[in-house]
């Protein structure tokens, strides 16, 4: 069976360093990973910014390919792969799953930021990694950068999930996303998981995460657990 690459896309503030864990468990399943570093985070850019550089992504692996997008990472992906040929599973975890035309100010209700880039949260080592080893997060916390306001306010323009299947999986025991707002979001999922962590499980259980994500890409059934 031809198995797709799988595309790992980070969230705000984050970088691609946040999938090494993951990417050395999958390749000990025999897949293929790449990651890609979104502009938004470090700089000015937004959303459609983001899109592109997705879309450069998908385009330079030139296969099958299986697009992850964790927390704000979902939003971009969302837009990217509308129309692709390439993409053959769309994954969100602990993600923003919006409609085209939506942007996540709206959804979640917030206001606009008067400033163009976000410092990380201030408790950011309880609100992202509640779950993770306390050195890893250590680590994790001293990489973060700020992240661009745009972001908040800019509308998808296109939807990806419309059209390719797409799997939701929900963090339990998440500090950053509310667990019920993810549970709306997932309605939009062709098959939705539940995982027993905080927001970043790429950092608190890799292998189970990268399993999950082994059998998930595999397999196209519409299925709920």
């Amino acid at each position: 069976m031809l198995l797709p690459d799988i595309l790992l896309v980070h969230g705000a503030w984050h970088g691609s360093w946040c999938w090494e864990l993951v990417i050395e468990e999958l390749r000990s399943l025999g897949r293929t990973a790449h990651t890609v570093d979104l502009p938004s985070s470090g700089s000015p850019a937004g959303l459609h910014e983001d899109a592109e550089a997705i879309r450069h992504a998908i385009a330079a692996i030139d296969r099958p390919v299986a697009v992850v997008g964790h927390s704000y990472g979902g939003f971009p992906v969302t837009e990217a792969t509308a129309g692709s040929a390439f993409v053959t599973r769309l994954v969100y975890l602990a993600a923003w799953m919006l409609e085209a035309g939506t942007s996540i100010s709206e959804a979640a209700g917030m206001p606009p930021f008067e400033t163009k880039l976000i410092a990380p949260p201030a408790d950011a080592l309880a609100e992202f990694y509640g779950d993770v080893d306390p050195e890893i997060a250590e680590r994790a916390v001293a990489m973060l950068r700020p992240q661009s306001a745009r972001v908040v306010t800019d509308r998808l323009r296109a939807a990806g999930w419309l059209t390719i299947p797409s799997t939701y999986l929900v963090c339990d025991n998440d500090k950053t996303m509310p667990p019920a707002v993810q549970e709306e979001l997932a309605a939009r999922a062709s098959v939705v998981h539940h995982l027993p962590t905080s927001h970043s499980p790429f950092l608190s259980t890799p292998a189970p995460l990268a399993e999950l994500l082994h059998q998930i890409t595999k397999d196209q059934a519409r299925v709920r657990s």
